[in-house]
């Protein structure tokens, strides 16, 4: 959290700080250092007051534009803090071309902070000092952050206002740092008691005091890289744990902020769209009297609300890079142990080999070496990385928890909303795939010991390994009616060449697998399968060097009902369908055949036809049929189709031409016909309005069936789906003989 409490231009923890209209904080000291005059290219701008002192003097010549900046970095000096320069910037003004509060000018110079500065533009040569009283050239005050320009009003920085609860964090986050330091002691003194710790490194993850540091820690050698922090932060200070000694102090002993512009009265109101908190006579004076004004306190509570939801997400993101780095320092070791595993391997196989393969060995060794230093350089990479954001993120955290334990509802909405933005990018800078290692602990490296003596000097590792196993993406893998849809894919950091994949599917009864598919893609869909029925699936990979292992085996299983409409494509030219093709009639007076576009070959199914529309007694037959049966004839006329056709008195049964079973019991508009298809039983059943027609229609069916219906203009039906095998039917009506 000691990032977030330092001033960015003297890099040390904030003295006075203000916030400026972009939201960042600076030490008021700093703001006097880096206000500046406009440039000539800019005077636009109002004019403003005189400054109460002489502008500082400008730099000797030869000095160069260092010497300035170097004089104006010190928040220290007299100079900044009371002389006459300090007092001229503290009467600059706060105004912009676009009177949003910032300014479109960059300085040019840097300080030794790196902030970039831009020196008081001197008085041309020949022009007479400017009496007391007089205005200057306007000045302004750039972020050193965004490097955002504000221009200044008459009361100068003291226009900006004070972040209170910046400067209480900052002095308990001092006090607890005190007491941190002389709570911890070295680890490595040989006296009784030890010394106070005054330093601790973070790659060692030991205290020193100053002399053990001295003899055991010098900054030379592979120590000169290490990191020497102060010691750690006391249980009782800001992000220790402990309440930091604050919480009384926050709420209950601290003097109520007064308003800015009225020194007596104390703020009650929130302004949304100044985005500051008033009082009760700005709103009566009318400066905010048609801006959006709410109660403090609510806006408060609300505010803090949005910080804690997005503190979550920064969070759950931390989390989860404490994890991964447990995962990069597991992967580094996982690399090491593979590397010396290849190593070994390689110097077996080399040894092996007659003294030819000497020089080759060598060259093969520095490959492996240089892949195991490339892995190694990569994942350190992201472990410092992953480090630096952590570290950001968690200091970010710590900043804002200590914010939100304040009680200050006015200090708290000052700087709120800058917070939640900056929290919310923080979160977005774990992008996605973050965290993730950029490289595999594997070493994809072969070596081939069998060529010939004369092959030694062309000696290389195979790249062409077996592919890996493929991970089924089981989100999504579907079934759907009689079809299951598969998909795949090969794993993460998986360097081997794929030209393909085999996908096997068993029976839907627990037999033999069996291919159903070899291509390169990676999505499949398999239909034509059994209603009702558990089938395992799985996928392997193959290219030049071989066919890899399968992947785990998923289950899918086929619908227990049959969800079906007319088919378009293969229904008769005269037939017409509409309701989604649940709804068929025809053009002519010659019967037609239209299909389903389900088709059975196991399992039973039943499906209902309501007669819609019926003219003049014609004689639709319901039934089921193969694929290639003619359509341009009534269904059953031929030896691919079995029906039952039915006219306004009675029903026949008709396969290839042949009428039987005549049962009493026709069709009306509005009638209802089942077709029930019981393909373990091997028979087909007919209902007329719930009334079994005879007894089964046909038996010792065997194949893949489509529902069928041929039908003519006379005749409107619609078709329903989806249902229940019926539970209970009625008697059976007999025959006539």
């Amino acid at each position: 959290m000691e990032e977030e409490l330092k001033c960015p231009v003297c890099g040390s923890l904030f003295r006075e700080p203000i916030i400026l209209p972009c939201s960042h904080n600076v030490c008021l000291p700093c703001a006097r250092t880096i206000a500046v005059q406009t440039p000539e290219s800019e005077q636009h701008l109002p004019p403003l007051l005189h400054s109460r002192g002489p502008a500082p003097p400008a730099a000797a010549p030869g000095a160069g534009p260092g010497a300035a900046a170097g004089s104006a970095a010190c928040p220290d000096s007299e100079s900044a803090a009371g002389g006459g320069g300090g007092d001229h910037a503290d009467k600059l003004s706060l105004h912009s071309e676009t009177d949003s509060g910032y300014g479109s000018y960059t300085p040019s110079l840097k300080s030794p902070n790196g902030v970039r500065v831009l020196p008081l533009v001197p008085a041309p040569p020949g022009a007479a000092a400017a009496p007391r009283g007089a205005g200057p050239a306007s000045s302004s005050l750039t972020c050193p952050q965004c490097h955002r320009s504000a221009s200044l009003d008459q009361r100068g920085l003291r226009g900006f206002q004070r972040n209170r609860l910046l400067e209480a964090i900052v002095q308990r986050y001092q006090q607890g740092r005190a007491a941190a330091a002389a709570a911890a002691k070295c680890q490595l003194c040989d006296r009784s008691p030890p010394e106070p710790a005054a330093v601790l490194c973070e790659q060692c993850e030991v205290l020193y005091c100053a002399a053990c540091q001295l003899r055991c820690h010098p900054a030379r050698g592979p120590f000169a890289k290490h990191r020497l922090a102060p010691p750690p932060a006391h249980p009782g200070a800001p992000g220790g744990g402990g309440d930091g000694g604050g919480g009384k102090g926050a709420g209950g002993g601290r003097k109520l902020p007064t308003c800015a512009e009225h020194d007596l009265e104390n703020y009650s109101m929130y302004c949304v769209s100044c985005r500051s908190p008033v009082c009760y006579q700005c709103l009566e004076e009318g400066k905010h009297s048609k801006h959006d004004v709410k109660a403090l306190g609510a806006m408060w509570k609300q505010h803090k609300a949005q910080l804690s939801q997005a503190l979550n997400g920064v969070s759950d993101k931390a989390k989860e890079a404490k994890e991964f780095l447990v995962q990069l320092k597991n992967l580094l070791q996982q690399i090491q142990e593979n590397g010396l595993d290849y190593e070994a391997c390689l110097v077996a196989q080399c040894d092996a080999l007659v003294d030819a393969l000497t020089r080759q060995k060598a060259k093969l060794l520095t490959k492996v070496t240089k892949e195991r230093e490339h892995k190694l350089k990569v994942v350190w990479d992201q472990i410092n990385h992953c480090t630096l954001k952590l570290r950001q993120s968690t200091g970010l955290m710590e900043y804002c928890l200590e914010v939100i334990k304040e009680n200050d509802p006015s200090g708290f909405l000052q700087i709120s909303d800058a917070l939640i933005k900056r929290v919310q990018v923080s979160q977005e800078q774990w992008v996605k795939g973050a965290l993730e290692p950029k490289v595999s602990a594997e070493f994809d490296l072969t070596l081939d010991s069998e060529p010939l003596l004369q092959s030694i000097h062309q000696l290389d590792f195979i790249q062409m390994k077996l592919p890996p196993v493929p991970l089924l993406q089981l989100e999504k893998c579907c079934t759907r009616n009689n079809s299951v849809t598969l998909a795949w894919r090969m794993p993460p950091l998986s360097h081997n060449p794929v030209e393909g994949y085999i996908l096997e599917l068993d029976d839907g009864d627990g037999g033999q697998f069996r291919e159903v598919y070899v291509g390169k893609e990676t999505l499949c869909t398999i239909d034509g399968l059994h209603f009702n029925s558990t089938y395992n699936a799985r996928v392997k990979a193959f290219n030049s060097s071989g066919v890899g292992p399968y992947s785990k085996t998923v289950i899918l299983q086929t619908s227990d009902v049959a969800w079906f409409t007319f088919d378009p494509s293969s229904a008769h030219r005269d037939i017409v369908l509409s309701n989604d093709n649940q709804t068929a009639t025809c053009n002519s007076y010659d019967d037609r055949v239209v299909l389903g576009t389900a088709a059975f070959s196991k399992g039973v199914h039943y499906w209902e036809l309501h007669v819609d529309r019926y003219d003049n007694h014609p004689d639709p037959a319901f039934g089921i049929a193969r694929i290639n049966v003619v359509k341009d004839m009534m269904l059953g006329k031929d030896d691919k189709a079995w029906a039952m056709y039915v006219d306004n008195n009675r029903s026949w049964f008709m396969h290839c031409n042949s009428h039987t079973n005549r049962t009493e019991g026709g069709v009306s508009k509005g009638a209802t016909v089942g077709v029930l298809l019981d393909l373990n039983k091997h028979n087909l059943t007919f209902y007329i309005n719930g009334q079994q027609q005879g007894p089964p229609a046909f038996e010792n069916i065997e194949g893949v069936f489509m529902p069928a219906l041929s039908l003519n203009r006379n005749v409107q039906v619609t078709l329903h789906t989806g249902l229940e095998v019926p539970q209970s039917v009625k008697q059976p009506k007999l025959p006539n003989n």
